[in-house]
């Protein structure tokens, strides 16, 4: 599976924001781009006025390396966006928000959206009794989502258990925190979803 190897810093100062991609360094004073506000390379700090066209790209590229997904999956979930009724900019941020790693991060299961995929990846949840260690997975309404009983004793389920109690998960989803589960009551809805994207960019940019 094709994945982004290169430093995650780079790729926030590159989007002027922070993109949360590396957990809790992100939210302390070690985050390069609170030293350094600015894209990398030589020409970082002296780039001429966005065209129109640069900036509908640079908002599509913040939110596929906020989710981590790549171009060409990016483009399916677009694809699929269109497909759906109602405002295809809002479809594509939905099923953004219901892949599963996503939903582990929103958990509070996960420093980030990284760690998250990576947890997904070695099959430590179960979706309504069945393991899946596919982190694109779409979770849908009425779904269960169980940390494996062997799991729960590692460091990472430990440490996210003692910290639940300090994260408020989004209003689409409900966690329990003794049985480390995850309760999902509905789709996320476009008012619910805190991603710092235009999506309206990201639709006028595949539209040309």
């Amino acid at each position: 599976m094709a994945r982004y190897t290169g430093a995650d810093c780079k790729r926030c100062r590159r989007e002027k924001v922070k993109l949360f991609l590396k957990g809790s360094k992100c939210e302390s004073a070690k985050c390069p781009i609170e030293s350094r506000p600015y894209p990398p390379g030589q020409h970082g700090r002296g780039r001429s006025k966005d065209s129109e066209y640069l900036l509908q790209m640079r908002e599509k590229q913040k939110c596929a390396r906020i989710y981590g997904v790549l171009e060409k999956q990016f483009r399916g979930y677009y694809e699929e966006a269109q497909r759906r009724s109602g405002k295809t900019g809002e479809n594509l941020l939905v099923l953004l928000e219901g892949r599963l790693d996503n939903v582990v991060y929103r958990a509070g299961f996960a420093k980030s959206r990284d760690m998250a995929r990576q947890l997904v990846r070695h099959g430590h949840f179960i979706v309504n009794g069945r393991k899946v260690d596919i982190p694109s997975f779409q979770v849908s309404p009425s779904d269960i989502i169980d940390v494996r009983p062997g799991s729960r004793e590692l460091t990472p389920f430990l440490v996210a258990q003692a910290e639940l109690s300090e994260r408020t998960p989004p209003a689409w989803m409900e966690v329990v925190p003794n049985r480390m589960r995850i309760l999902i009551h509905n789709r996320p809805v476009r008012a619910n979803i805190d991603t710092l994207v235009q999506e309206q960019l990201i639709v006028e940019l595949y539209s040309k």
